[in-house]
């Protein structure tokens, strides 16, 4: 949030040098962020966006428009006198279009001889030394500034026009230099998302009283019905309080220079005088508002008086909001309404066909409280963040309510020429009450570890307005102010005595006990275990989100049915979220595997644009799964199926998609005339230079490596079918006799519903629990053999249905320890083979770790493999 220091000044006085009150704000946990000086010098050490150019003081001054005449020999060219307060006024030529001939009185920006102001006729930001010259025949040493040559923004097609109150002589830099802190509101300060927000907090660490405007009244509470309107709550928790008031015959205009000037420096544009007086009570004060064209709700009513009534949207129910779009809306969203139907989305956007337009003469000042969490729900389904929508969704008091909309009524009086109706329409079905809280020295000195008498504590908290009642020397009954909602215990009183106290004043605190032995978490070293392999592999962690919705995981079956998972377990019901942030997020997870999906589409889609898409990532998380009957174990907190806590099994799942290797600028070299000969490669280079797409076996080669890294050698690959998997093209893993997770490549459809590319997508999804289970702490370690190896090849011929895996198997076992490994690096169908057999080609290893092996050697114990697998599978060896 930007705050100027300037307006900052509105509420509290500010007595310290800027870097210095940076540090008093970030260190009661208002961290400030950025600090940007405009028009004035910033310190030596100054950190951050310090805004390049310093307007002289000696130089660049308010000035007076005195004389406006024609030049003799330009049309287009104005020649004026300023006058600045020192003596004689200037002379100079100026093309601005806002200065006719004529024209005087008007208050200006003057720069003279020697100024260093920004180029306004060059892109960018390009400093120039303003200097003496002469323009078509008239002499001009000095000139009248726009907002891009002093560096305000990119503004140039005329000069600035002061208000008509500006001090003339004084300079520039009192006058409109500035100092915007940009501040990071972190959630537990929702009572700072403003600049009286910040001044309080100001206030309380500088020991100061906040300066509030003489209409601020948070006492007045009206009724919900006037002679202009009628305001019905149908749910009071949907809307704490609904007020409004009427300001007849505005005008609509532009606002007035230094009010746009604050919200552009707040970082909000410009566009009318009644919306910007709304945007500024909001940046100002911290309370959204909303005004609606008071006739085009009677016309709605039919020429009576318009009823306003909030309630929850009808499922279905449609409206056009301000940006021109059709919202069609569901029954947790908060719509205004009158006897036609929607006129707003309650805390964020109006309809348009209240909205005030510039033939506006009456308008309806609505000033409400939401219920923040179905005001961030609406948010985040419609697509509709703003300002608005993010201070109602962090909670504003129902207190704050009718002050901030009776300034704003004052404000439009003032700038609009409006006429203010004295009612005030106010329903407060709810009226907010305050809590009691009582705080000892005991809770200062056991929570905060600082000792504190009670009259420190409540000098403390009169700085931050709460009411203090002793009880004893030792204890206080304390009550918040009215704006504090945000306090309502014990923990939170002693949060604010700390934050005003100082954290960097808590004492270092040695404990006094020896240390407790550390016991090493093993789950977790080998959770740690494995991600590492993996990353050793080429993937890449990713983590997402642990909600979802259940048509999100439905997506991943070709031919969605209540029987199929992901998972090869059977389906349960979904552990839903009382509250969601959207319908989105409505669920807890029973699989990685979607959200994940999600995250490589748009990393396939954004790496497409530069070369050949590639995805290579894993995620290590938990999955939530409803206990079943009987799942519930001695000693939950809860032994009533209906609440107990789900399941929450952890889970590793793969994506892999694309080449092998990415393209690096090894693979690009360019040979030379000098060297013009193919350079030596490298193992790694060849693996770096792979575009080979990735398919089903490099995933289950990297399942492997992962097995094998954590020293299981148990497991078994057997092919399954299922909706997500391309046929034939999918295996579940086997750990002895359980299935502990499944991969393969996804299904064209499945694939298409995630918008991926036309490339083999692989997944894999497995129970990490069940695959660590599998680990043994203490392992045989083999010696690498220090002899050569023997290296064959043999091909077989089966049937069709025998599985390759239980072919590696039978060669494993018989060969014995002279077989050190064994790798299918070809399957063929076709002629000449019939259509019911197949050809599986292996790479044979042969090593002994005590002697040198012979080719005989080899030979022997190849041969006894080729006989056991022509006597158990049918095999015969396959020639040519």
């Amino acid at each position: 949030m930007k705050v100027p220091v300037s307006w900052l000044k509105d509420f509290v006085d500010i007595t310290l040098p800027i870097d210095q009150l940076a540090e008093k704000l970030t260190f009661a946990g208002l961290e400030v962020e950025n600090i940007e000086y405009i028009g004035v010098a910033a310190p030596a050490n100054a950190v951050g966006k310090n805004g390049a150019l310093a307007w002289d003081r000696e130089k660049i001054f308010v000035g007076q428009l005195v004389q406006a005449m024609p030049h003799p020999n330009a049309d287009r060219l104005t020649i004026v006198r300023v006058d600045y307060g020192r003596g004689e006024a200037v002379q100079m030529v100026t093309g601005a279009p806002n200065i006719s001939v004529g024209d005087s009185g008007q208050k200006v920006v003057l720069a003279l001889e020697g100024s260093r102001l920004y180029d306004g006729h060059k892109e960018g930001r390009e400093i120039m030394t303003l200097k003496k010259s002469k323009i078509r025949g008239v002499e001009s040493a000095s000139m009248v500034c726009s907002e891009k040559e002093l560096g305000i923004s990119e503004e140039h097609e005329g000069i600035i026009i002061l208000p008509d109150d500006a001090p003339v002589g004084t300079p520039l830099a009192d006058y409109l230099g500035d100092v915007i802190l940009d501040i990071k509101i972190n959630p537990n300060f929702a009572r700072a998302q403003s600049v009286l927000g910040v001044a309080r907090e100001l206030a309380a660490l500088t020991e100061q009283t906040v300066r509030l405007p003489q209409s601020w009244d948070t006492r007045e509470v009206g009724v919900p019905a006037t002679d202009f309107v009628n305001i019905e709550i149908t749910d009071a928790k949907l809307c704490l309080r609904f007020a409004a008031l009427l300001i007849r015959n505005v005008e609509i205009k532009p606002s007035p220079y230094w009010m746009q000037q604050r919200l552009l420096r707040a970082g909000m544009r410009p566009i009318n005088n009644v919306v910007d007086i709304t945007n500024y009570v909001m940046l100002g004060y911290g309370k959204p508002l909303h005004a609606f064209d008071y006739d085009s709700l009677v016309r709605r009513a039919r020429g009576n008086r318009p009823t306003i009534t909030v309630r929850a949207a009808r499922n279905g129910e449609q409206m056009q909001t301000l940006d021109g779009q059709t919202r069609t809306f569901s029954s947790h969203d908060i719509l205004v309404t009158d006897a036609q139907g929607p006129v707003g989305i309650g805390g964020i956007m109006g309809g348009s066909e209240t909205e005030v337009s510039d033939s506006t003469k009456n308008i309806l000042l609505e000033s409400a409280i939401f219920d923040f969490i179905s005001i961030r729900r609406t948010t985040a389904e419609q697509k509709l963040p703003s300002e608005a929508a993010t201070r109602f969704g962090r909670g504003i008091p129902p207190s704050q309510n009718v002050a901030p909309a009776r300034l704003a009524a004052e404000l439009m009086r003032e700038l609009a020429g409006g006429s203010v109706a004295p009612a005030l329409a106010d329903n407060y079905p709810a009226p907010q009450v305050i809590p009691t809280i009582d705080v000892t020295t005991r809770d200062v000195k056991r929570i905060l570890g600082i000792e504190l008498s009670t009259a420190e504590i409540a000098q403390i908290l009169k700085r931050l307005d709460f009411e203090i009642e002793a009880q004893d020397e030792n204890s206080l009954r304390v009550k918040p102010p009215d704006y504090r909602t945000d306090v309502d215990g014990t923990d939170d009183v002693l949060e604010e005595i700390i934050t005003i106290h100082g954290y960097e004043k808590i004492p270092s605190t040695l404990i006094a006990d020896a240390l407790p032995p550390l016991i090493g978490n093993r789950a977790l070293e080998q959770e740690e275990e494995a991600r590492d392999i993996l990353i050793e592999a080429g993937l890449q962690e990713i983590v997402t989100y642990s909600f979802t919705n259940p048509a999100h995981e439905a997506q991943l079956s070709a031919h969605p049915n209540e029987q199929d998972t992901p998972f090869p377990l059977p389906a349960r019901p979904y552990v839903t979220i009382e509250n969601p942030i959207s319908e989105d997020r409505s669920v807890l997870r029973q699989t990685l595997l979607p959200n994940m999906l999600d995250i490589a589409a748009s990393n396939l889609r954004a790496a497409s644009l530069r070369n050949t898409p590639r995805a290579a990532m894993f995620e290590v998380g938990a999955v939530f799964l409803t206990r079943r009957q009987g799942e519930t174990e001695e000693g939950d907190l809860a032994q009533d199926q209906e609440f107990a806590l789900p399941l929450e099994p952890r889970r590793l799942a793969l994506i892999l998609s694309g080449p092998r290797a990415e393209k690096t600028w090894q693979m690009t070299r360019h040979h030379t005339k000098e060297h013009d000969s193919k350079p030596e490669e490298s193992p790694e280079m060849m693996r770096q230079a792979d575009e080979t797409p990735m398919d089903f076996f490099d995933l289950k080669g990297i399942v492997e490596d992962l097995l094998a890294g954590l020293h299981i050698n148990d497991a078994q690959f057997a092919p399954i079918s299922h909706p997500m998997f391309h046929p034939g093209r999918a295996a579940t893993l086997r750990l002895g006799e359980e299935n502990v997770g499944v991969l393969g490549e996804l299904y064209p459809l499945v694939r298409e519903k995630w918008e991926l590319p036309n490339q083999a997508v692989l997944v894999g999804e497995f129970d990490l629990e069940a695959i660590l289970a599998h680990t043994q702490e203490r392992y045989i370690v083999k010696p690498i053999s220090r002899y050569p190896v023997i290296v064959q090849d043999i091909a077989l011929i089966v049937d069709e249905n025998i599985e390759a895996a239980r072919v590696e198997m039978l060669i494993r076992q018989t060969g014995g320890a002279l077989l050190n490994n064994v790798r299918l690096f070809d399957v063929y169908r076709g002629a000449p083979l019939p259509p019911e057999k197949k050809s599986l080609a292996y790479t044979l290893t042969f090593q002994a770790l005590d002697h040198v092996l012979s080719d005989s050697d080899a030979a022997k114990v190849r041969e006894r493999i080729v006989r056991r697998l022509e006597r158990e599978v049918g095999a015969t060896l396959r020639s040519g």
